[in-house]
């Protein structure tokens, strides 16, 4: 499934008492939009999606759609480690015009690979849509197996993985072992090069906040067989991508968007800001972007 090659995992703009800030949404959308993503991921991880309601969620979904207007695509995070709970949003979200759904590996739960299957094509038996799979093992502490995923890959609508597992043997058993109509994207920024090489489709990105006209680039480059500029681009990118986690996410790239006039707000508790020590490193990486 091609949802595009570079698409934004984005983040969820706050103001300044910790609401939902639909204003800054739109400016957050334009830029993201007007700087190389080819879609936006709503409401995972880096959208901080344990402290969103389920009404925030779908007035997220309901507002980007409207917005980007067919532009880009949309995906909406509605995963949890919740089965019902995650098919009832599912099954809403579904019905506010975004493009796909992305369901995130079951975190604390640790179901083995049989309750993985059942949750997520229970999930998946809720809409229509488009299903990208999303294995997290760093935050969800399951590390779904190659297995698994090729099973669910099955599924009608189960067209799709983000993978942040941080493994390439294990994305290329994916991709080997799964049909072409069948995608991969890289989960881990710093991996977007290495995975392309491999076979994947794209990336599912962090740093592309606010490095996405580079990383686009990059992607280009690969993908018309420049193989030598990819791989430079690659490597001047690399300190960005690594700023973009130097505390739990998305705490620096929202301070990133803040510092280059992109107004997010702060992360909701119990992330918390970065220090002001973290802060000047990170600048001292962001004046560097060519």
């Amino acid at each position: 499934m091609n949802f595009g090659r570079v698409l934004t995992a984005m983040v969820t703009p706050f103001d300044s008492i910790g609401r939902l800030d639909l204003k800054k949404t739109e400016q957050l959308v334009t830029h993201l939009v007007d700087h190389g993503s080819d879609g936006l991921v709503l409401g995972g991880t880096t959208g901080e999606s344990p402290t969103l309601t389920h009404d925030e969620k779908l007035q997220l979904f309901r507002h980007v759609v409207q917005l980007v207007d067919d532009e880009v695509t949309i995906i909406a995070g509605t995963g949890s480690n919740h089965t019902a709970s995650a098919a009832e949003l599912t099954k809403e979200a579904s019905e506010t015009g975004v493009d796909g759904i992305m369901l995130v590996t079951p975190y604390y739960n640790k179901p083995n690979p049989a309750g993985l299957y059942q949750h997520f094509t229970t999930i998946a038996n809720e809409t229509d849509l488009p299903v990208m799979l999303y294995n997290i093992p760093g935050r969800s502490v399951i590390n779904m197996p190659v297995e698994t995923t090729v099973a669910l890959s099955k599924v009608a609508n189960i067209v799709s993985i983000k993978d942040a597992s941080g493994d390439l043997s294990m994305m290329s058993d994916i991709i080997q072992q799964t049909s072409d109509d069948f995608s991969l994207y890289s989960g881990e920024d710093h991996l977007t090069l290495p995975s392309l090489a491999v076979g994947s489709h794209g990336v599912v990105s962090v740093a592309s906040h606010v490095i996405g006209d580079q990383m686009k680039d990059m992607v280009k480059a690969y993908m018309a067989g420049d193989n030598m500029k990819a791989a430079a681009r690659h490597r001047e990118l690399l300190p960005v991508m690594r700023a973009c986690f130097m505390a739990p996410s998305p705490a620096p790239v929202k301070a990133a968007l803040n510092y280059l006039g992109v107004d997010v707000g702060s992360v909701r508790q119990p992330l918390v800001d970065l220090t002001f020590e973290e802060f000047n490193d990170l600048q001292k990486v962001l004046d560097r972007i060519d």
